[in-house]
């Protein structure tokens, strides 16, 4: 399969140095769905694979928390991306041999099939295997003239055609079914940006959405005739609003050992000339207007840093690794540790490099920042943590995964 792969790769490449604007408008044309088809063939090797690895646990075994995130880490995608990646792979590896074959023929697209395996799930579970079949092959016939979601709203009356007798009771399991999908496909998206700056993404199921507007619609009209901020512009600051009193009542859980809170590095003499910018404790930094505002209702922590960033001092030690010492760890570390890992510090257990059982010290030097799933890794695999020459953690992996065993190191949080 790789030698073939690789034949694919080289027919690939020269395609590209192909100029396309020689090519008269039925070549054009043909060009084009040669191009999908093979897309499409190749996306039903690339999902077999994906179901391997994810099948045969290989992630897990290399370190990684889940296959999605180690295909992050391996193929450069979102997170999110992975995860869908993984989820259709699953989804081919169950449908129907005719669906399978129609994407590896290049005659439906990936996210034709996505529809098709819901579709299908949904006729078995009202009418049967048999009918589910007979909808098999009229939803692909389909799929060769709609796109995926005309396709899906079509799917909605698939018995219409193939079993009118129970249409009627499958529309009120298509319809648990859609409220099904809702509620498995809610999610949320943090992306950093530059400068900064976060995006949101997501989608909320009708209970999340009801909330949320109730929340950020009373907030987010004008404040008054010189109010020239947009529409995007008032729900953004109402969104920071509902935040604000959220942290206020003081009910929200404690996160990673410390309650809830925003924590924000400056230099001590910067802060009282009104001169400094800042750094949240996962990265991000704030402008100085941005710092001296947040400064008025904040609680002031001194802490020494070396040249280097590391940090010196921070009050007095303590047993657990929680308060200062935390907030010390939180400030070197950034998030989780461990390579490939970009789990932020409230996620983050406090873990002591030589263990506190068999003698091991509570303090700076022998503590690093995991998450949970890392944490574990830790503690029942060959892989081993030290700090480098700089202070900062490095982890060796074991001598099967890599026989040179050379030392590996987060890159995802910001260094300072």
């Amino acid at each position: 399969m790789v030698e073939e792969l690789a034949q694919a790769d080289a027919a690939g490449a020269a395609c590209v140095d192909e100029a396309a604007w020689a090519l008269a408008d039925d070549e054009l044309i043909a060009a084009l769905d040669a191009a999908h088809r093979v897309e499409q063939r190749l996306a039903a090797v690339t999902l077999a694979l994906v179901r391997e690895v994810d099948g045969r646990g290989t992630a897990v075994a290399q370190g990684a928390s889940s296959t999605a995130v180690w295909l992050r880490e391996r193929l450069r995608l979102t997170v999110p991306a992975a995860r869908r990646l993984v989820d259709l792979a699953a989804r081919v590896d169950r449908a129907p041999t005719a669906v399978r074959d129609a994407l590896a023929a290049g005659a439906v697209s990936v996210e034709q099939v996505r529809v098709i395996a819901d579709t299908v799930a949904t006729v078995k579970t009202a009418a049967g295997p048999e009918v589910a079949d007979k909808a098999v092959g009229v939803l692909v016939e389909w799929a060769g003239q709609f796109d995926p979601m005309l396709l899906r709203r079509l799917g909605t009356r698939i018995l219409d055609h193939v079993a009118p007798d129970v249409a009627d009771a499958a529309a009120r399991a298509a319809l648990d079914a859609e409220a099904a999908r809702a509620a498995r496909d809610r999610h949320l998206t943090i992306s950093e940006q530059t400068n900064g700056r976060l995006r949101l993404t997501g989608t909320l199921d009708a209970e999340a959405a009801a909330l949320l507007r109730a929340a950020i619609d009373p907030l987010s009209t004008p404040a008054g005739p010189d109010d020239d901020r947009c529409a995007g512009q008032r729900r953004h600051d109402a969104l920071a609003d509902v935040c604000r009193l959220a942290l206020r009542t003081g009910e929200l859980p404690e996160n990673g050992g410390d309650s809830a809170q925003v924590v924000v590095t400056t230099s001590y003499d910067g802060l009282t000339r009104h001169l400094s910018a800042g750094t949240l404790d996962i990265g991000l930094r704030l402008t100085a207007e941005t710092v001296r505002r947040l400064a008025c209702d904040a609680t002031i922590l001194p802490t020494v840093l070396g040249g280097a960033g590391q940090v010196l001092d921070v009050g007095r030690q303590r047993r657990l690794i929680t308060g200062p010492l935390r907030r010390a760890l939180v400030l070197r570390d950034r998030g989780c540790a461990f390579p490939g890992c970009d789990r932020p510090p409230r996620w983050c257990d406090a873990h002591h490099i030589h263990r506190w059982a068999d003698g091991g010290p509570t303090n700076l030097d022998n503590a690093v920042l995991l998450c949970g799933h890392h944490h574990r890794h830790l503690h029942h695999s060959a892989w081993t943590v030290r700090l480098g020459d700089d202070n900062h953690p490095e982890f060796i992996p074991p001598a099967w995964l890599d026989p040179d065993q050379l030392p590996r190191r987060n890159h995802y949080h910001r260094r300072t």
